[in-house]
């Protein structure tokens, strides 16, 4: 989700920097706190910066710990729709896979993309219509499959079980993402964006998060005590603890060993709160607290259920394409993705600006959007090809991250990517986020998916909501998002046109909150009379306009690296296709006029950097 137009990361460190920085573009003078001087809209490094490889490293850790939350949600949550709640070990390659597949598209969306400091991950607004495809009646879990003591996980029929829903999910994601691919590389993307305003997008993006209640109740309702007990964890350090600094030693030449203030609680809450618990439920279980027999309330919060999950899962697994079969497509399940995938854009478009504004670069230009979103269709092609049971998307975790550290260079994104499939590579680390209790994983739900449906809401804000008009479409939107799929779950039989297929894509499209709010919302707010000052539809613009001319800086930003942009603008017939830059500036004496942002900084520390120990403390633990 796109994150607020002005974070609370623009004016709060993460630790204390000094030296010489970037300025933030459309970043208000800090007022107030004076242990923040006239620094807090200045940057460390801006997107074209190189910093020293180990600070690259460190940072890049901590964008992979920052996503990690939504990463591994995804395949927990899909594992109940797979009938797979029971077998750890296809779980741990299911989370492998998923950060593998993460870690490529990450580096193709950098080097060849959007050309940001942006992480790919997985995207919740696939989930919704997965969800939604996997409740079919063809597809509901056999019971036997949800009693711990009747599977087999090594069974070839339960093997089949599983990976026969995996394949068709597959298939529906790869065909979806091919419109993704054509959307975005033939610059169709700005005609989505002319008739798709806040009206649209808030109800459409809430629902995601709403839509998930009951997994997250579910989850969470294994042990009240251990998920509320995640919750506050999570509250406390992100909201009432993020401005307590807690003192770490550190060592620099000047100042030899000396004590520096980590804002930790600001940078890794959810992980924080994840650990502690995860930590608390593995003292309960070693010493049997927690009862021993499945039929108890709180069998489920034991860190042992999986088995030798850790033991069993080898050191090393390498994901593969049609690794669980060949993939097979489902018309409704198509028509179901594509209601994600079409969100997923939406999203992805705030995010570039945002990202462009945080890391110190011009507005991206048309050119760059359509690339970007073109490269995540693709990634989203190679997610449904290697079996995620996903696509993906841009993380807007990490595009508010960049406020938070203040540094916005691309190169550690790269090193994230490298991170990720390494992690994906080593078969212990999937293997061990399968045994985090289900308790702790529904407590940590309450809160994200709780900040999903608020991000929707807050696209409001450029819409007015004195209005009687918007007022009657975002309420109808989101009751009807809410009541319609409900009844349709209830009543499975009541589709019944006569024709198969038809019924299988009006099930899936009606039991999809999201599609149901979005629909509503686009059709009464491009149908009912309203100014477009009214409808939020300057504001948005205002606010997600492409200002970015043909300039050197934007060129050193976005342009296809390798040379590729300079052999192409030798060709006049260049500047007709939607993803390739127009060319060179015309002078470029005026381009260097204001290029002190965006120039490549040494990663020596003789130009006024701070010093990398300085950066290293904030992301240390």
């Amino acid at each position: 989700m796109a994150p607020e137009k002005d974070s609370d990361g623009l004016d709060n460190y993460a630790f204390a920097l000094e030296g010489r920085f970037c300025h933030l573009r459309d970043s208000k003078d800090a007022e107030g706190d004076s242990s923040l001087g006239g620094d807090s809209n200045k940057l460390a490094y801006c997107v074209t910066d190189v910093p020293p490889w180990y600070l690259c490293i460190i940072l890049g850790i901590q964008h992979c710990l920052t996503a990690f939350g939504g990463i591994i949600a995804i395949p927990l949550i899909l594992s109940q729709g797979l009938c797979l709640q029971h077998d750890g070990l296809t779980q741990s390659h299911l989370i492998s896979t998923i950060f593998f597949v993460s870690g490529i598209c990450t580096l193709l969306q950098v080097t060849f993309g959007i050309r940001l400091p942006i992480l790919q991950g997985g995207t919740f607004t696939l989930l919704a219509p997965s969800m939604a495809m996997l409740s079919m009646p063809e597809w509901t879990c056999p019971a036997w499959t949800q009693n711990v003591s009747l599977v087999n996980t090594s069974s070839p029929v339960f093997t089949e079980v599983w990976q026969s829903r995996m394949r068709a999910l597959q298939g529906s994601i790869m065909v979806g993402s091919l419109f993704q691919v054509f959307v975005g590389f033939s610059g169709l993307i700005g005609l989505f964006m002319r008739f798709i305003g806040p009206l649209t997008i808030a109800p459409t993006i809430s629902l995601i998060g709403l839509s998930l209640f009951d997994s997250a109740g579910t989850s969470a309702g294994n042990h009240w005590g251990i998920s509320a007990m995640t919750t506050a964890l999570i509250i406390l350090f992100s909201q009432y603890l993020h401005h307590v600094p807690v003192p770490f030693p550190t060592y620099n030449k000047d100042k030899k060993l000396h004590m520096s203030r980590v804002y930790v609680f600001q940078i890794l809450p959810v992980l924080l709160g994840i650990t502690l618990s995860w930590l608390f439920c593995y003292i309960l279980t070693t010493y049997n607290v927690l009862p021993s027999d499945p039929d108890q309330y709180g069998y489920l919060a034991r860190t042992d259920l999986k088995g030798d999950v850790m033991g069993q899962a080898p050191w090393f697994t390498f994901p593969y394409p049609g690794q669980w079969g060949l993939p097979t497509v489902s018309l409704a399940g198509v028509v179901g993705i594509l209601a994600g995938v079409i969100s997923s854009m939406i999203e992805s478009v705030g995010d570039y600006h945002a990202c462009a504004r945080l890391s110190g670069a011009p507005p991206p230009p048309k050119h760059a959007i359509n690339r970007g979103i073109g490269i995540e269709g693709l990634g989203c092609l190679l997610a449904g090809a290697w079996g995620t049971g996903n696509g993906t998307t841009s993380y807007s975790e990490n595009v508010g991250a960049l406020g938070i550290t203040k540094v916005g260079s691309r190169m550690v994104i790269v090193a994230s990517g490298l991170l990720m499939i390494v992690m994906g590579v080593f078969g212990k680390v999937g293997a061990m986020f399968t045994t985090i209790p289900s308790p702790v994983i529904g407590g940590m739900f309450m809160v994200m998916f709780g900040v999903i449906s608020a991000a929707g809401v807050s696209n409001l804000q450029y819409a007015d909501m004195n209005s009687s008009r918007n007022i009657f479409i975002f309420g109808f939107s989101m009751f009807s998002g809410l009541v319609i799929p409900n009844w349709i779950l209830r009543n499975p039989k009541a589709i019944a046109t006569g024709v198969v297929e038809l019924d299988q894509v009006l099930q899936v499209l009606l039991t999809t909150s999201m599609f149901v709010g979005g629909f509503f919302g686009f059709i009464l707010d491009n149908t009912i009379p309203g100014s477009k000052h009214e409808r939020g539809i300057l504001a948005w613009n205002k606010a997600h306009e492409d200002d970015s001319s043909n300039t050197l800086e934007s060129g050193e930003v976005y342009n296809i690296p390798f040379g590729i942009s300079s052999y192409m603008s030798s060709s006049s017939w260049i500047r007709y296709i939607p993803f390739c830059p127009p060319g060179a500036p015309s002078s470029t004496n005026e381009s260097k006029a204001d290029t002190n942002t965006l120039e490549p900084k040494q990663t020596g520390l003789d130009l006024g950097h701070p010093e990398p120990s300085k950066i290293i403390v904030g992301v240390a633990l």
